[in-house]
């Protein structure tokens, strides 16, 4: 990462542990904050109940740092409202909520509708199929909001744990945002190189932020956030949380795809007009050390590209082959 990059990481990246509920529930109560949980889904009923509940129990019953904890259900097939109900949370239809907007499927669509039902000055995004995480990701996501009134937009990062075929847990999950997200960032948006997961599904924004941008409706949502609160607020807006360890049910290629597709819409329409690929561009990655530490790397992207063997006509005598080699 270049000096700016680094700067930013050095003074924008924390982890959870540095957030323990009850300091956040003293900063809450003296700056009279309310904290809305958004919690997208579809057909996620075998997982929802899980979530909501241990948000309920931990962040608004045993310690009152949670004033909303909302479901958003984005046209379930299955029962994901009702077992969200009854494990705690306030459900809403996204197609019933100012319906006379219309209504379309997709993640940001039922963020953007959560706007118009939350209360909160302070929103915290959590997805519904996680499987393994903690509510430590809430208090974690919203130490630096509490706590820097310049912070806007908070990303969290993790270790994605993704079970393989032959039973085996890996880290490398992400495959879109390492696939995709990363070389778009890497390659036209540079400044933004040191957010680690800039796709990742938890993440928390002051109310004033999100009501002031636009939100795609499909799974650019994040990327188009994180792109809009930096090129309107700068880098400061910006912090991001380790959050330790995260398993969530697996998307088919066939979908991850279109979330690829989404996310180069997002890309083509903030593109800076005058960016150019020069010699020297870097794909910008992180490893996680086995001290649980992440370390930057910086990969070397091969931009140039020869012209048409037939309009080079070679300086020389024609090359020789070497010894042993057909003729």
């Amino acid at each position: 990462m270049g000096d700016l990059e680094q700067d930013w990481f050095r003074r924008r990246t924390s982890s959870w542990s540095d957030w323990p509920a009850a300091g956040l529930l003293e900063l809450k109560q003296r700056l009279g904050t309310r904290i809305s949980v958004v919690i997208p889904a579809r057909n996620e009923e075998r997982t929802v109940a899980d979530v909501v509940g241990a948000l309920a129990q931990e962040l608004m019953a045993r310690i009152p740092l949670v004033d909303e904890l909302v479901v958003m259900d984005s046209d379930s097939a299955d029962r994901t409202g009702e077992v969200a109900a009854r494990a705690g949370a306030t459900v809403y239809r996204t197609r019933d909520v100012a319906a006379g907007l219309g209504s379309y499927r997709g993640k940001g669509e039922a963020l953007w509708k959560s706007l118009l039902v939350t209360t909160g000055d302070l929103l915290v995004f959590v997805d519904a199929d996680l499987t393994q995480w903690g509510p430590h990701f809430v208090t974690g996501l919203l130490g630096p909001l509490l706590a820097d009134e310049q912070v806007r937009l908070v990303k969290g990062f993790y270790a994605r744990i993704r079970t393989e075929s032959d039973g085996s847990t890996s880290t490398e999950g992400g495959r879109v945002t390492e696939l995709v997200a990363r070389p778009l960032i890497s390659l036209w948006w540079p400044e933004l190189a040191a957010v680690v997961q800039p796709l990742a599904g938890e993440w928390a924004a002051r109310r004033s932020l999100m009501e002031s941008l636009p939100i795609p409706v499909g799974y650019g949502v994040e990327l188009a956030t994180l792109m809009d609160t930096a090129a309107r607020h700068g880098l400061d807006a910006l912090a991001q949380v380790d959050l330790g360890t995260r398993a969530h049910r697996h998307q088919a290629n066939h979908d991850l795809a279109l979330m690829a597709a989404e996310l180069l819409v997002v890309a083509e329409r903030r593109r800076p007009p005058a960016a150019r690929l020069e010699p020297g561009s870097v794909l910008r990655q992180f490893v996680r050390e086995e001290n649980g530490d992440v370390r930057p790397r910086a990969r070397p992207v091969p931009v140039v590209e020869r012209p048409p063997a037939a309009t080079v006509r070679s300086p020389g005598p024609a090359a020789r082959p070497r010894s042993g080699e057909a003729r």
